[in-house]
């Protein structure tokens, strides 16, 4: 994975550590493996970033955080990955993951219409929760689990692929000095 380039876009903990509104996230610097990049800890925040994402809870960032130091993956992935759903793919994701739900609870799914009110709350969601709560659970793990595979072989085809360069490249030098006797 183009690790270097990662780099560049995610703060570093001293960056973090030294803005006053952040101190709340005091205990993320015990661990370093939050903040590297490699190989597991990039895999682990895929899963965990793309499980929260798909989760109807408010506070996704704050969950994909906690879920993050606890499971030792990439703290500013986690999090990150988290804004999949944001107010333009939120009405069609949760309303998928809700269809997925009522089709596993053989439940018949409602029409509905999606409002960010407090009085569509009350009276709406409670009627929905159950499927939309079980499908978003089901769909974010599904997504968490292919995308940790999916980034585990990414990962590592990219590194033979470097390998492999490295290789020849060793191998063409060797021929050359060969060549030219040195």
């Amino acid at each position: 994975m183009p690790k270097k380039i990662l780099q560049k876009f995610f703060p570093s903990p001293e960056q973090v550590k030294s803005n006053p509104s952040l101190r709340l996230l005091a205990p993320l610097f015990s661990k370093p493996n939050l903040w590297h990049i490699n190989r597991r800890s990039v895999a682990r925040a895929f899963f965990v970033g793309l499980f929260c994402a798909m989760l109807p809870l408010p506070f996704q960032m704050g969950i994909a955080a906690v879920l993050a130091f606890y499971l030792n993956s990439n703290v500013p992935i986690s999090v990150g990955l988290v804004w999949i759903t944001n107010p333009f793919t939120m009405p069609p994701i949760f309303y998928s993951t809700y269809r997925l739900g009522a089709w596993m609870l053989d439940k018949p799914s409602r029409d509905f219409n999606i409002e960010l009110s407090v009085d569509w709350v009350l009276t709406e969601l409670g009627a929905i929760w159950e499927p939309l709560l079980l499908g978003s659970v089901v769909a974010g793990l599904m997504c968490g689990v292919i995308s940790y595979i999916g980034m585990n072989i990414v990962w590592r085809r990219h590194v033979l692929k470097n390998w492999e360069k490295r290789r020849v490249s060793r191998l063409k030098r060797a021929a050359e000095q060969e060549e030219t006797g040195v």
